[in-house]
This record gives structure tokens, sequence and C-alpha cells, in this order.
């Protein structure tokens, strides 16, 4: 049987496509996140550490729940680093010379700022599609990354 909640079969697949880069941006971003948790250097490590930790632990559980709107829309989504890093924006990270708090807490802060900018271009593509859970989640989603965007900032301000 075919999913029918209420959205054209057609929105639905547009709409599934744009979750699926939001989810692989985001699952790019947890990965490099737990990267930066695990190679810290920094006077700031123990604070860092743990900061680091609450966020790739946010991200995941965020994963899941963009996973599982595609799955209620009728898709597949993706699942694996290849189709992750195929779709995504975002880059993933692998250099050493990125250890260091600051260089660390800017690389996190530039990709959750392009989140929070495509996230809330799709929130309204959603609405305009009669897609408002999928809004309603990425709303969820764009308050999430708001917020770590605030947090990362603060940082940099004293």
């Amino acid at each position: 049987m075919e999913i029918n909640i209420g959205i054209e079969k057609g929105n639905q697949q547009q709409v599934a496509q744009k979750l699926s880069l939001i989810l692989a941006d985001t699952y790019v971003l947890y990965v490099k996140t737990q990267n930066f948790h695990w190679n810290i250097i920094d006077p700031r490590f123990y604070f860092l550490h743990l900061f680091l930790e609450k966020q790739y632990e946010e991200l995941a559980e965020g994963i899941d729940e963009l996973a599982e709107r595609i799955r209620m829309l009728g898709q597949r989504a993706p699942g694996s680093l290849k189709e992750f890093l195929e779709i995504s924006s975002l880059n993933e990270n692998g250099s050493d010379k990125e250890t260091h708090g600051d260089a660390i807490l800017n690389t996190l802060l530039a990709d959750r700022m392009a989140l929070c900018r495509y996230i809330r271009k799709s929130i309204e593509e959603s609405q305009e599609l009669g897609d408002e859970g999928s809004a309603d989640l990425l709303i969820k989603h764009l308050r999430m990354h708001e917020n770590m965007v605030w947090m990362i900032h603060s940082h940099f301000k004293f």
C-alpha cells in the first residue's frame, strides 16, 4: 500500500530530497564533531572535550529524526558514508591542522551557520509543498543549530 498522508507524492519526494541533504550534512557534522572531540589539543581540553561530546550526542538524535521523517514520506533514507559524502554540502575534515580549540570552533561555527541557512530555506519550501510535519521538524533542528551557533560564537566574544 502506498503511503498517503495528505501530501502529494511528488511533494513528498521533493521534501525527502531536502531532508536527505540535511541528513547528510548533519551526519558529516556529527562525524566531524566526534573526531574533534577525540583529537582536540587545547589548554581548555576538558571543557571543550565535554562541549563537543554534548554536541555530537545532540546531532545523533537529530540524525535519527531526519531519517525517520524521510521514511514517513515513503522514501528511502540515505544511510551509508558514501551516500552522505556524495550529497553533503559540508566538507569532511581529516586534517591534523584542526586539532586546536579555536580552529575546531571556527570550523563547527561555519558548518552550523551553513546548516541554519539551508534549513531556514527548506522550512519555507516544505510549507509551500504542504508538508507542515517536515517544516515543524526542521524548525526544531533550526533552533538546535541556532543555539549552538550562539554557544560557539560566544567563545570568541570576550
